[in-house]
């Protein structure tokens, strides 16, 4: 019986998708019909062959040995990194491969230009060939049109993800602020869901109790700056728990921080205040109930989903001023008033107002009493309050992609 596990694959666009196998039982050949048991998908071997280094086609690969194979495959999502191969779909039991890889960070991804959408699809998926640790669903935002919503190990494999889509792709990318996995439990619920982004919570009223991820941090700095590493920890809502000194001036300081708070300037800030000598590694500790909340971002009364945020409560009222600051400044001005707010709930926390466009409705009046002017006045105020009932202030793309840019 076959027996083979998938390690790596990659696609040649003559030749489909060519998978880099190792063989546990049995032997694989050119003609042999063979089955990719996670995704049930029966083909036919073309070719199988070695490395030395470079590719050489053989008769057949036999029990112990590591090669590649060829079907003509040309459906990525058929085929998976961890994956068993069989000579038929009645194994019950599939080679104990990878673990089914837990993404850490999520972040979304669009092209810049909505006509690439289709090429951005076929990228990932032909990415997702040797990265199995990348998952992807499609997620649609007007503002931004068609995208991906991802899910990372962590800002590293964000990171490179991004490089590999611009330079062997050739796209340009626009990748939203990198969000985490959030836990809550509802009224009347025994467990807790996944909700990755703000647009996914329910009303505040049905939540018993929100959690998020939180991390270990090692810190590796000179002996200099330890007080301003400490207080970077304090800062971003961690604690500190133990330093050792490793050396005369090499001190390793540990820590426990929100992954909220690391991805988004925590590593920035470090290398700053240390001058680039401080080193860091984490990895996850557990899901914490914190003081969570959602803020809405309200543009003329009404909310804009794409620019909630879930923060603490702590800094929640900072962070939606800071968000209505800046839109004020993206947001082109119109014929009435505009209303930029940040909402927690039902209270407003931040506002900010984009002044109207000013015309002079009474250039024309020469002489006359003055009630005339006032007249003409009253008529504009109206007419402009009118206009902010049922206008519809359309926010510019450019504006999103400053707000929500990583």
């Amino acid at each position: 019986m076959l027996k083979a596990l998938i390690f790596d694959s990659h696609f040649d666009k003559h030749r489909g998708v060519v998978a880099f196998i190792r063989l546990f039982e049995g032997e694989i050949k050119p003609g042999q019909t063979i089955v990719f048991l996670a995704t049930n998908t029966k083909v036919v071997v073309q070719e199988v062959g070695i490395f030395t280094p470079n590719m050489k086609p053989i008769d057949k690969l036999n029990n112990g040995e590591v090669g590649y194979v060829i079907t003509g495959l040309k459906a990525l999502d058929k085929v998976k990194v961890g994956d068993t191969i069989c000579d038929n779909d009645k194994v019950e039991n599939a080679l104990p491969g990878y673990a089914q890889s837990k993404p850490m960070v999520f972040a979304s991804i669009f092209p810049t230009d909505a006509d690439d959408y289709p090429k951005l699809r076929d990228s990932i998926a032909k990415l997702q060939l040797n990265d199995a640790s990348l998952t992807c669903e499609v997620e649609n935002i007007p503002a931004l049109g068609f995208g991906f919503r991802c899910g990372f190990l962590g800002l590293l494999h964000m990171d490179i993800v991004q490089e590999r889509l611009s330079r062997e792709f050739d796209l340009d990318l626009v990748i939203t602020t990198p969000s985490v996995e959030y836990k809550i439990k509802k009224i009347n619920s025994e467990v807790f869901e996944s909700v990755h982004t703000p647009a996914e919570l329910p009303d505040p009223s049905q939540i018993v109790q929100m959690q998020e991820p939180w991390v270990k941090v090692e810190i590796l700095v000179p002996e200099n700056y330890i007080g301003v590493v400490i207080q970077l920890i304090s800062d971003h809502r961690g604690m500190y728990n133990n330093m050792q000194f490793l050396s005369m001036n090499q001190v390793q300081i540990s820590g426990e921080v929100p992954l909220a708070e690391m991805i988004i300037n925590f590593y920035d800030e470090l290398k700053s205040l240390s001058k680039g000598y401080a080193t860091l590694s984490y990895e996850l500790l557990e899901y914490r109930t914190e003081p969570l909340v959602k803020i809405d971002i309200l543009v003329n009364g009404k909310i804009v989903d794409p620019l909630s945020i879930i923060d603490h409560k702590s800094n929640a009222e900072a962070r939606g001023r800071q968000v209505c600051e800046k839109l004020k400044t993206l947001i082109p001005r119109q014929m009435f008033e505009i209303a930029v707010q940040a909402a927690i709930g039902g209270r407003v926390v931040a506002r900010e107002t984009i002044k109207a466009f000013y015309k002079d409705v009474t250039a024309k009046l020469y002489g006359g009493d003055i009630t005339r002017r006032m007249k003409l006045l009253k008529k504009q105020s109206e007419g402009k309050k009118r206009m902010k009932m049922v206008g519809n202030v359309e926010i510019p793309q450019s504006a999103f992609l400053n707000v929500l840019k990583k």
